[in-house]
């Protein structure tokens, strides 16, 4: 990815979600990066886990939210190059994190970041498979009815079936979950020369039908620093049903403050 200047100016509010945790300032950053079809409210309240200490930070795609009106994304520079231009100057211990495609995402705004001397601290992959491997579940979208799409949709989990049943509301957010998956169908990362130089914790869910457990162990290949890959109980949106045990190891490597508990 390559990061381009002849963009329409973009309003960083609306393509980096800042969430302070209500103290007079922060250790460190995390950034998240949402799943093919996400957007930024899907994960907002992940702020009430995170210690107050951890600014989080999360990425609006085009196509919802304020930025609705904007041309859908074609490719995934299309998605990681907003972010990057518009994180915030004070994110020098950056963590990000990417759920599913986001993880693809976070890859190519961690390498952009090492290319401009400014690398994160770690990266956390989520249910995703490393960006060398061609996708092991294609949607194929661009070949789908929006019934089929819908059925899809479903059977990975984490969108709100009620959403879905609503002609109306589906006119409106099938567009951007059809151009993310032929993203995440279409994405390869075919140099392999160009290594982070971070420390990489992968996790996903060992039930997980999408993203087998070896392509998520090969997270190892993206990185000259130290992996580590842990499982969960649950499928591709593991973490919705045990939220504090995710959040619990993504606040330990972050390190600071502990994460919070019910």
């Amino acid at each position: 990815m390559t990061i381009r200047d002849d963009r329409a100016p973009l309003v960083p509010d609306d393509v980096v979600w800042a969430v302070d945790g209500g103290t007079a300032g922060h250790a460190s950053s995390l950034l998240v990066l949402p799943h093919a079809g996400g957007n930024a409210h899907n994960y907002a309240q992940w702020r009430e886990l995170l210690s107050d200490d951890v600014r989080l930070l999360i990425g609006q795609y085009p196509g919802r939210g304020a930025r609705f009106s904007e041309p859908l994304p074609r490719d995934i520079g299309e998605l990681a190059e907003p972010v990057l231009r518009c994180l915030p100057e004070d994110t020098e211990d950056l963590v990000i994190l990417g759920h599913s495609m986001g993880s693809l995402v976070a890859f190519e705004i961690a390498r952009s970041l090492t290319r401009l001397g400014r690398p994160p601290r770690a990266l956390i992959a989520s249910s995703c498979r490393s960006p060398f491997l061609p996708n092991p579940s294609p949607v194929h979208a661009e070949k789908l009815t929006n019934e089929e799409l819908v059925a899809a949709i479903e059977a990975r989990g984490g969108t709100d079936h009620a959403i879905l049943s609503e002609p109306e509301i589906r006119e409106i957010i099938l567009p951007a979950i059809r151009a993310d998956f032929t993203i995440d169908d279409q994405y390869r990362c075919l140099d392999g020369t160009e290594r982070l130089h971070c420390r990489i914790l992968a996790i996903g869910g060992a039930d997980d039908p999408i993203v087998p457990a070896e392509a998520l162990l090969r997270w190892s290949e993206a990185t000259d620093g130290p992996t580590a890959t842990r499982f969960l109980p649950g499928g591709h949106f593991y973490f919705q049903q045990q939220p504090h045990a995710f959040i619990a190891l993504v606040q330990e490597l972050i390190g600071g403050s502990p994460a919070r508990h019910e």
